[in-house]
């Protein structure tokens, strides 16, 4: 598997007016290969799934900064079931405490990337994530 098969859309959804975080992980991204889409900001859950499965993303990458991930997130995993996508893995970063990571999990979030996250966990997990899509695929 080659990086630049892999696609990636990375997400701003809800009212986060800061998009750093999110411009930052593109850009590291693209510089190992990667083809990002990325959304721009105030996105709702609906626009960022319906732009996943027209572009035929790998994975869907948030960056929430404004502490409502344990708001929207459901919102975001509940619209990929509404349209069958929902096995695009999600990934989340941003300004989230310890303590709300495995409620992240347990919303099927696949993997939480907290303030402080280096890009290049970001980018060994999107491997990781696709690689075993992509398997899972190959055997149904």
């Amino acid at each position: 598997m080659s990086d630049e098969n892999i696609r990636v859309l990375v997400g701003k959804i809800g009212l986060d007016g800061h998009d750093r975080g999110g411009l930052i992980i593109a850009q590291a991204l693209k510089n190992a290969g990667m083809e990002v889409i990325y959304t721009g900001l105030k996105n709702t859950s609906e626009g960022v799934v319906e732009i996943a499965i027209q572009e035929d993303v790998d994975i869907i990458g948030i960056s929430i900064l404004s502490g409502a991930h344990l708001v929207l997130m459901p919102i975001l995993i509940d619209e990929l079931k509404k349209n069958n996508a929902d096995d695009i893995p999600v990934i989340v970063g941003g300004v989230i405490p310890p303590g709300d990571i495995p409620k992240l999990k347990a919303m099927n979030v696949r993997e939480v990337f907290p303030a402080g996250s280096l890009v290049e966990e970001t980018v060994a997990c999107i491997r990781r994530l696709v690689k075993e899509g992509r398997k899972k695929t190959i055997a149904s």
